[in-house]
């Protein structure tokens, strides 16, 4: 990997870099199953693995290793045939995530991005961006609301 100048990063640097991403492969799965276990509680007044299972596009076995991964990780609660709930902290969890995917959503469409195309680019990047890109996103957006709204 090398900078804009064609110079190699340092390997320190680099391993970081590597780390991160990493980092958030490994918890992109955690934050989209929260949010979605969220969402359909606020629509539906639960969630369940059969819904989960549609709407990620993945089998009941899937879904079920995920769950049981999120309930070691004290982010849901959940018994056998019933419904998966959320713990405080995976509440937190699923509402740093719907923040972050506001956050890089809002951005794509104000550099000109079709809403379809942003929502759908924004599940990927959500996870990987890192806060100091985050919070420049929404300075920019603020300030294109700010001047549409003059």
């Amino acid at each position: 990997m090398s900078t804009a100048n064609g110079r190699i990063v340092d390997a320190d640097r680099q391993a970081a870099q590597f780390r991160r991403v990493r980092d958030a492969r490994q918890t992109e799965i955690s934050e989209d199953y929260v949010e979605l276990i969220d969402d359909l509680i606020a629509a539906y007044g639960e969630a369940r693995v059969v819904e989960l299972a549609a709407r990620f596009g993945v089998s009941h076995a899937t879904v079920n290793k995920v769950v049981g991964r999120l309930q070691r990780d004290g982010l849901v609660t959940s018994r056998p045939y019933r419904s998966i709930f959320l713990t405080e902290e995976g509440r937190a969890l699923a509402e740093r995530s719907r923040c972050r995917h506001r956050t890089v959503v809002d951005f794509l469409r104000a550099i000109g991005v079709s809403e379809k195309n942003a929502e759908s680019d924004a599940e990927g990047i959500e996870h990987y961006v890192g806060e100091e890109t985050l919070a420049a996103f929404a300075r920019v957006t603020a300030r294109r609301r700010k001047v549409a709204a003059e």
